[in-house]
């Protein structure tokens, strides 16, 4: 999520999914394999500082666990609104120390002006997977001259990296008629495909989940010609639903944790468990958020109302999930197995 992201009002879908699926109204008797969130911290981690790139907001975190240790990269923002991605780490997972300097800036034509947004983190062998926002506020191709658009890059040490360019066009999808976003990338490959799950703009319904496939991690492309889980009316998703981190693999299918925003546009946590064997089918999903706004800090900021998870991390029986608030600060809550 981010406060330049806009929801498209472009008239009706065809060949609209039943309503059963619409609503994401499978269910089974799943519960998620870990406990009731908490807060390991009631004060941010990350705060905005000093006056340079990271001077108006430190949010939305990516954080994989690299040798033992945490290892944040970060949407970094300064006061001219450009976004980097900072480099931070960790021993406990709480108190992280910052690099001076970000390891992702704005060099491409397609993050003129917006820069670098969002990250989410998968590693693949000895390689890093980077998948993130670049946002072109400058001369983009959309009415209002801005795009946002779900961009790639890969690396062996999270800190220099090689762009691979943007993997889903904005306004050039099957069903995904505007922006393109938050790509949350399957751990495995399944039926000799790599998948990836992510944010579209679907025609008359705003902001949507979509479902795209590889063959090289590299190269993506719709899988199918509708969103896999719609946003539904009354619940806590009713206006956005956004992949948060890289799914996980479990027995019982593919856990992947999002983010939902209401009519209020309040940004709180769901999850939905899709089929191991055919990614886009929907076993179960939330009908109420896990997580949601409490602190000051989570209320007050950029964007008002939000947490934002797109970091998780396992350790032994306890879970890490890492989330911006307010698109300004960094949070951590951690959960225990059942």
């Amino acid at each position: 999520m981010k406060s330049s992201w806009r929801r498209s009002l472009l008239g009706e879908q065809p060949g609209a999914m039943p309503l059963a699926s619409w609503l994401g109204l499978p269910s089974s008797s799943f519960n998620p394999p870990f406990g009731s969130w908490r807060r390991l911290s009631n004060k941010p981690i990350l705060s905005p500082r000093a006056s340079g790139f990271e001077s108006a907001g430190t949010f939305n975190p990516a954080v994989v666990d690299k040798g033992g240790e945490f290892v944040m990269l970060y949407r970094a923002q300064d006061h001219h609104g450009t976004s980097t991605l900072g480099y931070a780490t960790s021993k406990d997972g709480i108190r992280f120390l910052c690099r001076p300097r970000p390891v992702l800036e704005p060099q491409a034509p397609y993050e003129k002006g917006g820069g670098c947004e969002d990250p989410r983190l998968i590693r693949f062998g000895k390689t890093w997977y980077l998948t993130y926002t670049g946002y072109n506020n400058a001369d983009g191709k959309g009415p209002d001259h801005k795009d946002a658009q779900l961009c790639l890059a890969t690396s062996k040490d999270l800190i220099h990296w090689q762009r691979h360019g943007i993997i889903l066009p904005a306004y050039r999808g099957t069903w995904n008629v505007g922006w393109t976003k938050s790509g949350a990338i399957v751990p495995v490959e399944i039926g000799g495909r790599y998948w990836m799950y992510y944010l579209g703009d679907a025609r008359g319904h705003g902001s949507q989940m979509g479902l795209a496939s590889s063959y090289d991690l590299l190269h993506w492309r719709d899988a199918t010609n509708q969103p896999v889980i719609r946003s539904r009316p009354g619940f806590f998703d009713s206006q956005v639903t956004e992949p948060g981190p890289p799914p996980v693999l479990l027995p019982e299918g593919i856990l992947l944790i999002y983010n939902g925003a209401d009519d209020r546009l309040v940004y709180s946590t769901g999850w939905v468990l899709f089929d191991r064997k055919e990614p886009a089918k929907v076993l179960a999903r939330a009908k109420s958020p896990i997580f949601h706004p409490v602190e000051t800090w989570e209320k007050i900021g950029q964007t008002p109302n939000v947490v934002f998870v797109e970091g998780l991390v396992r350790r032994g029986n306890r879970w890490f999930f890492y989330y911006g608030g307010a698109d300004k600060y960094v949070g951590v809550a951690g959960a225990a197995n059942r």
